[in-house]
């Protein structure tokens, strides 16, 4: 019997500890400027379950090689899926860097990145006590018609709902932006730091005029 396989959501995972260094140091300015916005509530209630997001990124030249490669990917990424990339260009919607409460309690619930076409993730601090990214099935219709998952079984089949990866600092994810995805609550027990952007695919006479 022939088995084909359709309709796959592609992520891509790789690792570049290349910029871990300089983009931790230079994301700590906004990462301190976030907390400061919040100083007088964390004085006040503490900093249990909060997650700092600093603002934008983009236009800030310490980050400029690390948006040209991101860049490079994502469009690396939409080729491969057969798109005409030589019709499109990237660019970034926005990115910015957060970090999880010392005091631990942060997570962020599923969400998704309404129209655009590459999101991701660089993890600049991490390890496997901190919180991570999770995945859900994308197909409506999939999850509508789930079925129980035989309780022995290990690792992830083309019948599971979730799945996770454990980053380590300079951990690279790549994925749709319409593929739901959340993050774990994280306990505190050590410093949860990561950038993520978001990208759209623009036919290069729209980017022109940009």
């Amino acid at each position: 019997m022939q088995i084909t396989e359709h309709f796959k959501t592609p992520i891509w995972v790789d690792y570049k500890p290349d910029f871990i260094k300089s983009l931790d140091k230079f994301s700590d300015k906004y990462i301190k400027d976030s907390k400061n916005k919040q100083k007088k509530y964390i004085k006040k209630y503490g900093d249990f379950g909060m997650s700092y997001h600093s603002t934008s990124l983009l236009g800030d030249n310490n980050f400029l090689d690390f948006t040209n490669y991101v860049g490079q990917k994502s469009w690396d990424y939409l080729d491969h899926q057969g798109f005409d990339m030589q019709q499109y260009t990237t660019m970034f919607s926005e990115m910015w860097v957060q970090e999880f409460a010392k005091k631990g309690g942060g997570h962020h619930s599923a969400h998704v990145h309404w129209n655009q076409h590459v999101s991701g993730f660089y993890f600049l601090k991490c390890s496997d006590k901190t919180s991570y990214p999770v995945f859900h099935e994308p197909r409506t219709g999939a999850r509508s018609t789930k079925l129980k998952m035989k309780p022995d079984q290990k690792g992830v089949w083309n019948g599971s709902e979730l799945i996770h990866f454990k980053p380590t600092p300079g951990t690279l994810i790549i994925f749709p932006g319409f593929l739901e995805h959340e993050f774990s609550v994280d306990f505190g027990i050590e410093p949860f730091r990561f950038i993520h952007w978001n990208i759209q695919a623009v036919p290069k006479e729209m980017a022109k005029d940009v």
